[in-house]
């Protein structure tokens, strides 16, 4: 297979979905980092609500979104494309509207809108994921899948920004950063649809009818071993506060330095780093992710031990480390997926990928503090041994046949 090794602006816009589609990933991003971040202190702010309600209404959300996805996997696979992104992103615009519409101490339209935006949260990806694969192929597909995850962070990054400006202002503030929210879900879910992207389907056409019915393929290891990657996405929001502040009693602010610097070394580096990697295979890469993870939890172990002091520093260089594995996770494993799967059930094959990360997402702050509280030892030695031993999973696991290369994906032009 021949790899890409230039980056080319135009074709890679293209392949990510077209001009149209790309900015509405924009417009998404910014609205998501506008609320998502503050959702919570919506919930206490604004309406009210104690601490511990407010969080069970946001765990029932992400339940409810992750219970929807094998549906979205159906419909994915009935040929749904920038249908399914931009329901993802109408989902939202009504947990928008419940939270506008929810009166102070009123705990339930709280709960449902909380519903709401889980399920377009948890949709989007997979949708999104399925509709690149249609309209690009192979690393061109890769490099295309990465961009989109950068710009995703960039929108969201300067949306967060905005709002933490806004914050000054109160409930009024709040109150208005959510309906500009609801706002761009809607600008962006109209842009989507006016994509127009529908996959050809196995029903479609006499020579591929039957194949609609055969499974995914068993990718069980795949998915386990995912569950423990995706616990590099909490790293920098969950694990690493909690050792700055209680274990080397540092400064919150190197907290703030490490994630922003997490966000732009991920939009600057996503797209390049990807291409890069396009000379080894998407399982190679994979793996090689896991050992460069592996590798940078061992360094916060060494940092740690430095104490107060040099402590925060080391713990803020071996940071870069891992968002270099982080990148490279993410750049190859949801494009594994895609190779794999046979065209004609790519989107219960996303789903279940989703609900490994969703899953994996769900329990890490609990293992994360858990493991935390045991000491540097067990936090950091058991992050590294863990996905080691996915790493080395990953890279023996057996490929159960090759997509069927007769299948065709058919979609409408781009613009």
């Amino acid at each position: 297979m021949a790899t890409t090794t230039k980056i080319k602006p135009r074709a890679l816009v293209r392949a990510s979905g077209g001009p149209r589609y790309a900015v509405a990933l924009a417009v998404d991003a910014l609205g998501t980092g506008l609320l998502r971040p503050f959702l919570l202190l919506y919930g206490v702010t604004v309406l009210s609500l104690s601490a511990p309600v407010t969080g069970v209404a946001m765990t029932v959300g992400i339940v409810a979104g992750l219970v929807c996805v094998p549906a979205l996997g159906r419909w994915l696979d009935r040929g749904a494309r920038s249908a399914a992104v931009a329901a993802s992103m109408l989902v939202r615009v009504v947990g928008v509207a419940l939270l506008l519409a929810a009166p102070a101490g009123h705990v339930s339209l709280f709960v449902a809108a909380a519903l709401f935006l889980g399920i377009g949260n948890q949709a989007w990806p997979a949708a999104h994921a399925a509709l690149v694969a249609t309209v690009a192929h192979g690393r061109e597909r890769d490099a295309a899948l990465a961009a989109g995850r950068a710009l995703r962070n960039a929108g969201m990054g300067v949306g967060a920004l905005v709002a933490t400006a806004c914050l000054a202002g109160g409930t009024t503030a709040f109150r208005a950063l959510a309906a500009v929210t609801g706002l761009t879900y809607l600008v962006a879910a109209a842009l989507v649809w006016s994509v127009h992207v529908h996959a050809h389907t196995a029903a479609d056409s006499t020579e591929d009818r039957g194949r609609g019915d055969e499974p995914a393929p068993r990718t069980r290891t795949l998915l386990i071993a995912n569950v423990v990657y995706v616990f590099c996405l909490n790293v920098p929001e969950i694990a690493l506060p909690l050792v700055l502040v209680t274990q080397l009693h540092a400064s919150p602010v190197w907290s703030a330095v490490i994630f922003v610097a997490n966000t732009v070394l991920v939009v600057i580096l996503q797209v390049p780093v990807t291409v890069m990697m396009a000379r080894f295979s998407q399982r190679t890469a994979l793996a090689l992710a896991g050992v460069v993870l592996s590798a940078s939890y061992l360094g916060f172990l060494a940092a740690t031990s430095l104490g107060h002091g040099w402590g925060a520093p080391a713990v803020a260089a071996v940071s870069v480390v891992c968002t270099l594995g982080e990148i490279v996770y993410a750049g190859s494993a949801t494009a594994l997926v895609t190779h794999l799967a046979p065209a004609h059930v790519l989107g219960r094959a996303l789903a279940r990928f989703q609900l490994s990360t969703g899953f994996g997402l769900a329990v890490s702050p609990a293992v994360i503090t858990t493991l935390a509280a045991r000491g540097p030892a067990a936090l950091w030695g058991g992050l590294a041994a863990a996905t080691l031993v996915s790493a080395s999973a990953v890279a023996t696991e057996k490929d159960q046949g090759a997509p069927l290369s007769g299948y065709r994906r058919k979609a409408r032009a781009v613009s």
